[in-house]
C-alpha cells in the first residue's frame, strides 16, 4: 500500500499549482519513497483543470480528481479521500502558507503519536503572520468552538493536517458540511469518537489573496457551529478527548 496519500484541493489555482505540486513532491520525496497527489479540482474556470491534468499525465506520482461543478471544499477532500490509497491521508493548502517544513513532522506525528494531527497557528509557540480583522475572527471563531463543542484544541481551520486512513474513513460519513467548516467538524468529531488528536504549532504565512468571504463566511460558520452543537446534543454524544 501507498504509504502517504497528501491531498490539494484546488480551486481557480492556476498561477501557483505547478509549483506547489513540484515543492510538495520535493518534501514528500525526503519523507517517503510511496506516495501519491492528488489534485481535487473543484469547477475551476481559470484553466487549473488543464495544469492539473497534465501534471497528472508528466508525473506518477501525482493524481488528478475533476469536478464540472463546484462540490464545495469539503465534499471535494472526502472525494479525494475516498479515492486515496495511502496508509496516512492527509491535506494541505495550494497556497502553502503553511511552511513545507513542518511537513516531515505532520506525517511523522500521525504515524508514530496520535489518530489525527493539525498544525496551530494558535499556540504560543506559533509564527504567524496575519491581519487583525482576521485574527480576532478566527479567534472568536475557535473561542466559540471550544466553549460549544467541547473542542480541546486551539484552531480547527489550518489547512495542514493528517490523519490515519481507518480514522480518516471512518470520519468522513459523518461529517455534514461541505465547505469551509469541514475541518472543524472532523476535528470536533474525532475528539468525540475517542480518537487522539494533537496539534503543533507552525510557520504561517498569508501568500495571496484570500478566496474566504470574511463577513459571509464568518455568519456562515456560526450557524454551522450551532448545527452540529443541536446535533451533538440531540445524539447525546459525550466528548472522549485526547490532547497533547
Amino acid at each position: 500500500m501507498t504509504q502517504v496519500s497528501l491531498v490539494l484541493p484546488a480551486y481557480n489555482e492556476s498561477e501557483r499549482l505547478e509549483e506547489t505540486v513540484r515543492k510538495v513532491a520535493e518534501s514528500l520525496h525526503k519523507i517517503t519513497s510511496s506516495f501519491e497527489i492528488i489534485i481535487a479540482e473543484d469547477g475551476s474556470t481559470d484553466g487549473t483543470g488543464k495544469i492539473a491534468e497534465e501534471l497528472a499525465e508528466k508525473h506518477q506520482y501525482v493524481k488528478y480528481l475533476h469536478s464540472d461543478e463546484r462540490l464545495g471544499r469539503g465534499k471535494a477532500l472526502n472525494r479525494a479521500f475516498k479515492s486515496s490509497e495511502g496508509e496516512i491521508l492527509a491535506y494541505i493548502d495550494v497556497d502553502l502558507a503553511t511552511d513545507l517544513a513542518h511537513l516531515p513532522e505532520l506525517i511523522e506525528r500521525t504515524r508514530e503519536e496520535c489518530d489525527l494531527a493539525t498544525g496551530s497557528r494558535m499556540l504560543p509557540e506559533s509564527d504567524v503572520v496575519r491581519s487583525v480583522k482576521r485574527g480576532i475572527a478566527s479567534r472568536g471563531f475557535n473561542f466559540l468552538v471550544r466553549a460549544l463543542l467541547r473542542s480541546k484544541l486551539y484552531d480547527h481551520q489550518c489547512g495542514f493536517k493528517a490523519g490515519r486512513r481507518e480514522v480518516v474513513l471512518d470520519l468522513l460519513d459523518q461529517v455534514r458540511d461541505c465547505h469551509w467548516f469541514w475541518d472543524t467538524e472532523i476535528l470536533v468529531l474525532a475528539q468525540r469518537s475517542g480518537y487522539r488528536v494533537v496539534e503543533f504549532p507552525i510557520r504561517w504565512r498569508p501568500k495571496g489573496a484570500t478566496k474566504v468571504d470574511l463577513v459571509a463566511d464568518v455568519l456562515g460558520m456560526g450557524r454551522a457551529i450551532l448545527r452540529l452543537w443541536w446535533g451533538l446534543k440531540r445524539d447525546g454524544m459525550v466528548a472522549q478527548t485526547a490532547h497533547d
